[in-house]
């Protein structure tokens, strides 16, 4: 009776071991400085990155998700994904730019009047060359997710004309772009981390803030903000990034694996960004925050003119005047 029971058990743990999924070979932490929230561009990006190399290398490979700045902010992450001590991050064109100058070209004001271009430049040799400039810095493009294109939100007034813009204290991303774009356009450019952005504006140290509309709702700006005003001047990028020291350490195939997981990953991300941005203005509105288009945006593009010249000297010519002809 004892034999026949052992090897009863022993039947069952040989079965159990062969249902088991694959024991985990790697594990790569993926970190994004914005909520957790199925509303948020960036994790909606993470979550569908961390399904397709699970799927595909079935869990050989296991993505850890840190959102919240868990792993730091943007540039912090941009200094692990250097050193390995972070494998994978989604950052912000805006703050890789300050890592390599050369993003600037992504974020010149009113480049792109749809995200259609966007992709276009973006998966294009052009953007293929921008990756190609990080990895002497020991960091890999996997590809450009969406964030979406950026709006104004402020408590003192709806922005019709640049003249709306005069003397507002608006929240910016820590890039000479974003700065001189504010400042050409009259307004006050606070330079300020993501993570000190909402108690900022709660407390009224700033007037507001600018970004896409899916993120301000998934970060709850609608709480602390009155007005909406969609110009539309900047489209934003966020690049899907791994260390080259974790990506050394996966075998040749699970290599191809996280790269090919990664462009299945940023084509459903670009898909579902633009359904939440959709979602999420019906949400703020429905929430109270006033909003309000752009009449006319021939100003907005008059006043930051002059910005196009000084980008190429970084950019460099050649990039900047492929780029324009790829949307003109």
């Amino acid at each position: 009776m004892i034999k026949t029971t052992m090897a009863g058990v022993l039947a069952c743990m040989i079965g159990l071991v062969a249902q088991a999924p694959a024991k985990a070979e790697v594990t790569l932490k993926l970190g994004w400085t914005t909520s957790d929230s199925p509303l948020d561009p960036y994790a909606v990006g993470a979550h569908l990155f961390k399904a397709e190399v699970e799927n595909a290398s079935n869990k050989q490979i296991v993505v850890q998700l840190y959102p919240n700045r868990q792993l730091g902010d943007e540039k912090q992450m941009l200094e692990g994904l250097r050193f390995g001590t972070v494998d994978v991050a989604l950052a912000t064109n805006s703050v890789v730019a300050q890592l390599e100058p050369g993003f600037q070209l992504f974020d010149l004001p009113f480049l792109f009047s749809d995200s259609q271009q966007a992709y276009k430049v973006l998966d294009s040799e052009i953007g293929k060359a921008m990756g190609a400039k990080l990895e002497p810095k020991g960091i890999v493009l996997l590809g450009y997710t969406e964030g979406g294109f950026r709006q104004m939100l402020n408590n003192k007034k709806p922005v019709e004309t640049p003249a709306d813009i005069h003397g507002v204290k608006y929240r910016v991303m820590q890039n000479p772009v974003f700065i001189e774009m504010f400042s050409r356009l009259g307004g006050s450019a606070v330079p300020m981390a993501w993570g000190e952005t909402f108690t900022a504006v709660q407390q009224g140290t700033i007037d507001g803030l600018e970004g896409a509309v899916s993120v301000f709702y998934a970060s709850k700006f609608q709480e602390v903000t009155k007005y909406l005003s969609l110009t539309n001047h900047n489209y934003s990028a966020v690049e899907l990034l791994i260390s080259a020291r974790s990506l050394k350490k996966l075998t040749p195939e699970q290599q191809t694996m996280v790269r090919e997981a990664a462009s299945r990953a940023v084509a459903a991300q670009r898909k579902a960004a633009g359904e939440l941005a959709v979602k999420a203005l019906d949400l703020i509105k429905k929430d109270g925050v006033q909003v309000n288009d752009i009449a006319n945006v021939a100003p907005f593009r008059e006043a930051v003119a002059p910005i196009y010249d000084k980008a190429r000297s970084v950019v460099g010519s050649e990039l900047l005047d492929r780029t324009l002809a790829m949307v003109k």
